[in-house]
């Protein structure tokens, strides 16, 4: 295994909303499909919400209790075809509480990492069903290359990737329900994390409508130097792409944006 290498794939898929049982099969032949691909991926990641979409009316009683059953079949995935797999995220039920939450899984199928979305996008009365999550998380890829997380709308605050990366995150993977019209947005935020720290931006987004949105894919990678590696289109697919671990350092070194940062000056 080569420890600079990884080839990532993204399921790129229409979610059908309120309806966990048919998600998941759907989910399940692509992510079976993705794995019989040459080359295999090292990384499978998921869109967010996969498994009801935003029905946030019954999300309730439809959110998976624990995240039991995703968490089952998703960490026995990973162990069986030794892949990271980085789940997208669930509709989560723990009491009378739901959140939006991403399990990541490593080649071994052992759960590594747990984020809740923080950020609740008000626009879609978010925070009136869900409740939002209340920590940064990170996690190894490949021993010690280290990885951030944030769910859709937590990429309009900066800050929270700048945070990731100081604290060490080389990747960062952000699952997404991102709609027509704001495709410029989508594009244009990534790009711009993946430029000013210097990081490798990874994000799923889904396709298809919903009944009151039209989701419009383009899933990317995009390098620390802001230059896309893949790039989805607006229909169901799996985007492929390699990234190589070593040009985040190698960026990082030719313009220091961390060494000069004035952080006594930053209010």
């Amino acid at each position: 295994m080569n420890k600079d290498k990884l080839c990532i794939a993204l399921i790129q898929t229409p979610i059908q909303l309120g309806d966990p049982e048919a998600n998941v099969l759907h989910i399940r032949s692509l992510i079976e499909k993705a794995v019989g691909q040459t080359p295999k991926p090292d990384l499978l990641m998921l869109p967010e919400m996969w498994n009801t979409g935003y029905a946030l009316e019954q999300i309730q009683d439809i959110a998976d209790e624990r995240g039991e059953h995703s968490k089952g079949w998703l960490s026995s995935f990973a162990k069986e075809h030794h892949i990271f797999i980085v789940g997208g995220s669930i509709a989560e039920a723990n009491g009378d509480q739901v959140t939006n939450s991403m399990y990541v899984f490593d080649r071994q199928g052992d759960e590594i990492a747990k984020y809740s979305k923080i950020h609740l996008f008000c626009l879609m009365n978010e925070e009136k069903y869900l409740a939002p999550g209340q920590e940064l998380v990170t996690f190894p890829v490949n021993d010690d290359f280290k990885a951030g997380v944030s769910i859709c709308y937590d990429i309009r605050f900066p800050e929270m990737a700048r945070s990731l990366a100081l604290n060490g995150a080389k990747i960062l993977f952000v699952p997404a329900e991102w709609p027509h019209p704001r495709l410029h947005h989508w594009r244009t935020l990534l790009m711009a994390r993946a430029i000013e720290n210097q990081m490798y931006v990874v994000a799923c987004n889904t396709v298809g409508d919903n009944g009151e949105a039209s989701f419009f894919g383009h899933s990317m990678i995009i390098d620390p130097w802001g230059e896309i590696v893949a790039e989805g289109g607006e229909g169901e697919e799996i985007v492929t792409g390699e990234i190589s671990l070593s040009l985040v350092d190698e960026v990082r070194s030719r313009i220091p944006i961390f060494q000069d940062r004035r952080p006594d000056l930053y209010k």
